[in-house]
């Protein structure tokens, strides 16, 4: 019997190892793609045995280095689920980015998704497989970070548009939109200043940040049998930001109104 597989971008953070972890309670195999092949395989070797976590080097820019991926997935099983997570953010405002960082931001948050569904079209096709791309909070609204948060807002309709072209092969294509993670990057931020997440966690309704696990079991959802009529929508895992924010509102329930 054919062993269903799913691949996972990015998957050396801590983000793409918590997804792993997660799939591989509904796969038999997942493949861990991240740039850092080194990154990966230590994640891989954490997570459980060689013959279920397969780590694996790859540059998701890259149409070659995809293209290696897509062959050693086909050995490894039917591709039943790609999670494109990969991704990263540079400037900060506007006027700080360069056409280079605007390039670059695109081409990892965006573009990347766009290959990386190619090269495995053919196998979700014959899986009736499932796509979830790891999008953001920044491709729905304006929270810094203008090239990434571009690329990111590009997702989503790239998103929507693989659900409505590809249903005919049933093909599901969904989005899962992170607010603020607690992962090892913001862990350095807490070393700079303790207090990071008790500033940042005033903004959020259930007055906490994401944790990787979240994200995790959101993909999983996404990408399973209960989510089957579920495709083209986008999945904010943000503890309730985009709903409002919880500090402008009790500002403004406290202010005058005429």
């Amino acid at each position: 019997m054919t062993q269903s597989a799913a691949i996972v971008t990015g998957a050396a953070g801590d983000i793409g190892a918590a997804i792993a972890a997660r799939l591989a309670e509904d796969h038999d195999v997942v493949l861990l793609a991240d740039i850092d092949a080194a990154a990966a395989a230590a994640v891989a070797s954490r997570l459980g045995p060689a013959s279920r976590f397969v780590a694996i080097g790859c540059d998701v820019t890259s149409e070659t280095s995809i293209s290696e991926v897509a062959k050693r997935a086909a050995d490894a099983g039917l591709v039943r689920t790609l999670v494109n997570n990969a991704g990263a953010a540079r400037a900060t405002s506007l006027h700080d980015t360069t056409p280079e960082i605007w390039r670059a931001d695109n081409a990892l948050n965006l573009e990347a998704a766009f290959l990386c569904f190619r090269a495995f079209e053919p196998m979700l096709k014959a899986s009736k497989g499932s796509v979830v791309n790891i999008a953001s909070v920044n491709g729905m609204n304006v929270f810094g970070h203008p090239a990434y948060s571009a690329a990111k807002a590009g997702l989503l309709h790239f998103t929507r548009l693989v659900a409505v072209e590809y249903g005919k092969f049933g093909i599901r294509s969904n989005a899962v939109a992170p607010g603020t993670v607690k992962t090892q990057a913001w862990e350095a931020r807490a070393a700079a200043n303790p207090n990071v997440f008790e500033e940042a966690r005033r903004w959020y309704p259930l007055q906490r940040v994401v944790d990787p696990k979240d994200v995790a079991n959101a993909v999983g959802f996404l990408a399973g049998p209960l989510a089957a009529a579920i495709s083209g929508v986008c999945l904010p895992v943000d503890c309730g930001l985009t709903a409002g924010q919880a500090e402008l509102a009790r500002t403004f329930s406290q202010s005058e109104h005429y």
